[in-house]
């Protein structure tokens, strides 16, 4: 038996800073045994659990099922462990894997080293069996593979997610520095948004926050254009309980009323950027699309707002974004009366030019940026 079969323990990864908003989501799937650590979050449960949360997840990166932790000093006793795992239950010679891997504070120094000892084992084991090798696909390989090695102790994994779960589909077109959809999901939930007033983005990009308040309201599973998951390869995969589940959550899905939903960009790209990946969804013909800069814009009064403006400082910009975001506070104040504003600022020192008082400022990882959501009342 593999290690989770034993305890019922798995891990999701999650974004910096993301930590506590992915354990209260665990909590509504019915998770009760959450523990979160640094980026992560361990928990206990069962497989029926794990076909939902990968499905409906909107916070959550990946879900890794441990198949074998041990102390782990070197590479050569990664080796000889990592070649004994019965990896023919959970792939087949002729199937695909790939590995990726992290390391801290261990005596293995080296995370892409460490990979290639472990894909070695598993190329070597299968060698042994059948005389063949299984191949690596970096891409879309049937089983995904985590190695971690922390202060010294190794956990191998597999990824029951079948790779990151912020690749929703939708996004067949993209803007420079897009938004990551698990980012945008936790910007819509802290906005506490769920359909009773019209919701609206003025600096759309390439309309993630759209996307993702439309699959909230609609109720349409954040994995619903996965074509498979890594579930489906482990060993006690039961096919009808996930596509009972799989139904069941179709069955629950809504369609979008016309013009609860709105979003603008100044920028013509990205209108025509937004509204294809929008069209990707069978209720996004109700999501109005503007082309117009927000400076000219009528105002929206008893709204929510929801918005990540421009924030890439290059040389000579920077009193230019000051400007915009000092002109999009006094668009606030003077044309959106009665509604609230959650604004992702990726460069913190603009959030003092926009001239209103923040009632919250959460922090939240995008990529690289240690950026935050700032929440503006406007009275």
């Amino acid at each position: 038996m593999f290690e989770y079969q034993k305890t019922g323990r798995f891990f999701a990864q999650v974004a910096g800073k993301m930590e506590e908003l992915a354990a209260a989501e665990l909590q509504e799937f019915g998770v009760k045994e959450i523990t979160p650590i640094y980026r992560g979050i361990w928990f206990t449960t069962d497989l029926e659990h794990i076909y939902r949360i990968n499905y409906r997840s909107r916070l959550i990166s990946r879900v890794l099922a441990p198949l074998l932790s041990f102390n782990c000093h070197s590479t050569k006793y990664l080796y000889e462990t990592a070649v004994k795992i019965d990896w023919e239950v959970l792939l087949k010679k002729e199937q695909t894997f790939a590995i990726f891997a992290n390391i801290s504070n261990s005596k293995i120094k080296h995370s892409k080293y460490a990979a290639l000892v472990l894909k070695d084992a598993i190329a070597d084991h299968f060698a042994k069996l059948y005389g063949e090798r299984p191949s690596v696909d970096r891409v879309e390989p049937d089983l995904w593979i985590n190695l971690h090695i922390e202060n010294d102790k190794a956990t191998i994994s597999a990824d029951t997610s079948g790779g990151p779960l912020h690749r929703r589909g939708y996004r067949v077109k993209s803007v420079a520095a897009p938004m990551q959809e698990t980012l945008a999901a936790a910007i819509i939930r802290l906005s506490e948004w769920q359909g009773e007033k019209q919701l609206w983005d003025p600096m759309c990009g390439s309309g993630t926050l759209l996307c993702e308040a439309l699959m909230l309201y609609c109720r349409i599973p954040a994995a619903n254009e996965r074509i498979r998951f890594g579930f489906q390869y482990l060993p006690d995969y039961n096919s009808q309980t996930w596509h009972k589940i799989e139904k069941d959550s179709i069955r629950l899905t809504r369609d979008l009323p016309p013009d609860l939903i709105y979003g603008s960009d100044i920028n013509s790209h990205s209108v025509s950027s937004t509204r294809q990946n929008l069209n990707t969804f069978s209720s996004g013909k109700n999501v109005k699309v503007d082309e117009i800069d927000f400076r000219n814009h009528s105002g929206m009064k008893d709204t929510v707002i929801v918005t990540n403006p421009p924030y890439g400082v290059r040389l000579g910009e920077e009193e230019k974004l000051k400007e915009l975001y000092r002109q999009f506070g006094d668009f606030l104040k003077n044309k959106c009366q009665g509604s609230t504003a959650y604004i992702y600022c990726g460069n913190r020192e603009l959030i003092g030019s926009i001239g209103l008082k923040p009632s919250f400022r959460i922090p939240l990882v995008n990529g690289d940026l240690d950026g935050r959501l700032i929440k503006i009342e406007v009275y």
